[in-house]
């Protein structure tokens, strides 16, 4: 904890907004006692301010520095002074300066710095350097599944130095790659089917003596934590390792939802993966090939009616032409995947290049609705566009008959030309839906306290990736990273490039795990929850909010902290009633001491109003400081505090803001739900939970719930945040001062 404290302004960064002449004067009346040096630099961020600070510090003058001038976000190289000196940055530029409305009253901008000084002082002295929890860890990367992706990620993680377990559920390596009669391009021009190379890549990581072999086994169980896991087999061995990539890859949807298309029930209609088979293994004979797109399409029944009609029976009475609405094909699970367009379209462009291949007088037609072709591959469908026996057409598929023959007549309508035809194909093809493997059983086998599986695959379809937007490869289990179609449907040049991503991944996790900082998102950071024990409850709200599972029960039901497995997201922080757990730089007293330190006049109408935002450090701050350096303004009545995240925000931080005479607090933070943008996945949604309960504790108070809101911001909405503070402020204003104002 940091008792001498030197105070830096840096003029270059808030010279053109503040007089920090004045500034310096008022903080040094105000923190003589405990800053023994406040100082202005003209230029603070470069090699010469940072030699002054260097110079306090090694004459003993102070312990800690507090940095007066532009975002965290910046300039942060400069401020480092080692592991012993703690660092406090206040946002005097963007979110003081910058931000300051034009034509206010430049008086409050001095009040508004001077919170801004106060609360940064107050929380160094609060915060205490960290010391990493060091645990022995392993080199080694479990690699789950032996396909086309897990082989390159061992190859990948074996090339960089560490040691490889693949483990394969079957008695073979090479998944269904090894299946396959060929690829969608794979190098240059892009433009072709390619022989995959399965065997060539089994071949080579067979011979690669860092990485050990297990086929014909699964993963029983995995214990521990990162750097140092206990991986148990099926075939009664067990391995220590340091992460895990899992590339189990997909398996074929069931047909369900290809019945009315006549899947199951006419003969010649098969799916994408069956043809892919049937290619391998020679047996296909057809000149005429259609293939259909986008069979999960809603379409009005008087323009799409079922295009093979089953059988009325008791349980499924023949379809009501007459009935209105819409066509719902559903599947086994009840829901379409249409996320696997991108993929469907290139196979089917590769397909119908395997009839050409084998007949240079055959016809292949594809019928789509969106024909999605990503990067590099529009030079593939400009090919198939090229080849005169490839018919590509818009529209839907109405119909679907044997023909007496034999084969299969497909009527198709609202097609691109306006015209609806009759199709006559030897051979119809129909899309495969791309299920993950994780969407049918564990594989992992977690020994957690929160069970063997990944948690909530049903926000993500059964896909494990949990963060697709902000860190690809993460799960919600540190250090088990996932590559492949099990984390997105793909096709095999970007699992290829998934297997490095996911890769170095789980090395960067052993490497920090050695370190004792945390991975992602907050990286390099030493600190991780401390609790106290003398007064835990054993309510278990921390065990059962943490989102990725770092805390397990103890023999006695009280929490048992993995470190590794913490995000340092502060979510359990948060969630604990009786404030036991804390973070050496980060903790309820420290962010509490800070909002009491807030000036808040007895007097709205003469002194104006004061709320609070708590901001997500990971989007809501940083678009504060975009739309502050964009021209925006806001409300010089707000006083923001970045938090680590929104699941981070106590109860008590709303109490204590409230009994200071705070007359609201503005929760700002990540978007949750379906489409969630938060880091830590839950943070914003736990914390909209609990604002239900603040709710409730405020109207006993005789308190206006409406006081303490939560707004959803993405990182780019920059331009928006101003909007949203001074809607909330203008909510305020209407509802007058707080009841405890003046107390």
């Amino acid at each position: 904890m940091a008792e001498k404290i030197g105070i830096y302004f840096d003029e270059s960064a808030i010279g053109p907004y503040l007089n920090v002449e004045e500034l310096a004067e008022l903080v040094k009346t105000r923190w003589s006692a405990s800053c023994p040096v406040v100082a202005t630099s003209p230029i603070l961020a470069g090699e010469e301010g940072r030699a002054m600070i260097q110079g306090d510090i090694d004459a003993g003058t102070i312990d800690g520095v507090v940095i007066c001038g532009s975002s965290p976000r910046v300039d942060w190289q400069f401020f480092d002074f080692g592991p012993a000196i703690s660092v406090q940055r206040i946002n005097l530029r963007e979110q003081c300066g910058m931000s300051f409305p034009e034509g206010e009253d430049e008086e409050l901008k001095t009040l508004m710095a001077i919170d801004y000084i106060n609360m940064g002082v107050i929380m160094l002295q609060k915060s205490t350097q960290p010391e990493p929890e060091m645990i022995e860890t392993v080199n080694t990367v479990l690699v789950v599944g032996g396909g086309w992706t897990g082989l390159h990620a061992a190859t990948h993680a074996a090339g960089a130095g560490s040691k490889v377990i693949l483990l394969e559920k079957s008695g073979t390596l090479g998944g269904h790659a090894s299946r396959m009669y060929k690829s969608s391009p794979l190098t240059h021009p892009y433009t072709t089917a390619q022989e995959t190379g399965i065997e060539n890549l089994i071949a080579v990581v067979q011979a690669n003596a860092k990485i050990d072999v297990i086929t014909g086994a699964t993963l029983d169980a995995l214990e521990g934590a990162p750097g140092s896991y206990t991986a148990k087999f099926s075939n009664g061995s067990e391995a220590t390792v340091g992460a895990v990539i899992l590339a189990t890859g997909w398996v074929p949807q069931g047909g369900e939802m290809l019945a009315p298309f006549g899947y199951g029930k006419l003969k010649n209609v098969v799916t994408t993966w069956e043809f892919e088979e049937m290619m391998k293994d020679g047996k296909v004979n057809a000149k005429r090939v259609a293939f259909v797109l986008n069979t999960t399409k809603l379409e009005p029944k008087d323009m799409y009616k079922p295009v093979c009609e089953p059988e009325a029976t008791d349980d499924a009475p023949a379809n009501d032409e007459e009935d209105e609405g819409f066509k719902f094909v559903d599947l086994e699970s009840e829901r379409h995947l249409s996320y696997s367009s991108a993929v469907n379209s290139v196979v089917a462009l590769k397909q119908a290049g395997y009839v050409r291949e084998l007949n240079d007088n055959a016809q292949a037609y594809i019928i789509y609705d969106d024909m999605m072709v990503q990067g590099i591959h529009e030079r593939y469908y400009k090919a198939a566009q090229d080849d005169p026996g490839v018919m590509l057409t818009k529209g839907y598929v109405s119909k679907v008959e044997q023909d007496s023959d034999g084969g299969i007549l497909v009527t198709v309508k609202n097609t691109l030309i306006g015209q609806d035809f009759e199709l006559k194909a030897d051979l119809l093809v129909l899309p495969t839906g791309i299920v993950p493997t994780t969407a049918k059983e564990p594989i992992m086998n977690f020994v957690y306290r929160q069970g063997p599986a990944f948690p909530d695959l049903d926000l993500f379809d059964g896909y494990c990736d949990s963060n697709y937007i902000c860190f690809p490869y993460e799960t919600r289990r540190t250090g088990v990273y996932a590559a492949g179609a099990v984390r997105q449907p793909m096709l095999m040049d970007n699992a290829e490039e998934d297997a490095a991503g996911a890769a170095l991944k789980a090395i960067q996790c052993i490497e920090s795990a050695n370190r004792g900082v945390a991975v992602h998102p907050r990286s390099g950071d030493l600190t991780y929850p401390k609790f106290n024990f003398v007064r835990c409850t054993q309510c278990k709200r921390c065990t059962e909010e943490c989102p990725f599972g770092a805390l397990d029960d103890d023999e006695k039901g009280t929490p048992k902290p993995n470190p590794t497995r913490c995000r340092r997201c502060g979510t359990c922080m948060g969630a604990c009633p009786e404030r036991v757990i804390s973070f050496d730089n980060y903790n309820v007293d420290q962010i509490g001491s800070a909002i009491k330190a807030i000036k808040v006049p007895e007097d709205m109408e003469v002194g104006g109003p004061r709320f609070l935002i708590l901001a997500c450090e990971n989007d809501a701050y940083p678009a504060l400081d975009m739309a502050a350096m964009r021209g925006k303004s806001w409300s010089p009545y707000a006083r923001v505090i970045p938090v680590r995240c929104l699941g981070s925000v106590n109860a008590i931080w709303v109490a204590d803001a409230m009994s200071k005479g705070v007359d609201g607090v503005m929760m700002l933070g990540c978007k949750y739900g379906d489409d969630y943008q938060c880091h830590f996945v839950k943070g914003s949604e736990i914390c909209n939970r609990r604002k239900e309960n603040i709710a409730e504790t405020l109207e006993r108070l005789g308190v206006e719930p409406a006081r303490v809101e939560q707004y959803q911001v993405a990182i780019d909405e920059y331009d928006k945040v101003p909007e949203m503070i001074e809607e909330f402020m203008a909510m305020i204003l209407d509802m007058g001062p707080n009841p405890f104002k003046g107390y």
